[in-house]
């Protein structure tokens, strides 16, 4: 059985922004952690997740971006299972709750500017925004002009979240990543 790790200081509060309400969105907000310790930065973003969504039972990481590799961390009285994958963007943080709601959010690296980083975070957390995590840190957000047709608002079910996205958000990921909104591997 994998070792449950402690966080040998209290959590610091995350820096989140968090969509208004769930739904049809690509993402559910934006976090710009201050390092790539897991340790360090995870206790403060579960805790305000679980304000928000309830318990939190389960994240997933890409595998090459973190310092540590974790597998459970103790959270106040839960535990919360940490899942590595090398196909998941490094842009991307995924959630899931005690009652199997996926939770999408945009990680924006440690060392960006605090101006970029504010962009980057209310462009995921906006309920119009129709890009996915690493387009949003490559080419900086969008106006609210931005249209979807019904035709197209279902053309990308993707990593992040399997809500509608336009064609042209998609380009340029790996098929790897594809997935349903629902379940997450064991």
């Amino acid at each position: 059985m994998p070792t449950t790790v402690i966080p040998p200081s209290p959590p610091s509060r995350p820096r989140l922004s968090l969509a208004p309400t769930r739904g049809r969105t690509v993402l559910d907000g934006g976090w710009w952690p201050r390092s790539w310790d897991p340790v360090a930065e995870l206790p403060g973003l579960v805790l305000a997740l679980t304000e928000r969504h309830g318990r939190i039972r389960h994240i997933m990481l890409n595998i090459h971006t973190w310092d540590s590799r974790i597998r459970r961390l103790a959270v106040g009285p839960d535990v919360v299972r940490i899942g590595w994958f090398d196909t998941l963007d490094p842009a991307l943080l995924v959630a899931t709750t005690g009652r199997d709601v996926q939770v999408d959010l945009l990680v924006v690296p440690p060392g960006t500017t605090p101006e970029a980083a504010e962009r980057a975070m209310a462009t995921a957390a906006d309920p119009t925004n129709l890009r996915h995590a690493p387009d949003i840190l490559t080419t900086g957000p969008t106006p609210h002009a931005t249209t979807t047709t019904s035709s197209d608002a279902y053309a990308v079910w993707d990593n992040e979240g399997g809500s509608p996205a336009s064609d042209g958000i998609h380009r340029g990921h790996a098929e790897s990543t594809t997935r349903p909104r629902t379940g997450v591997p064991a």
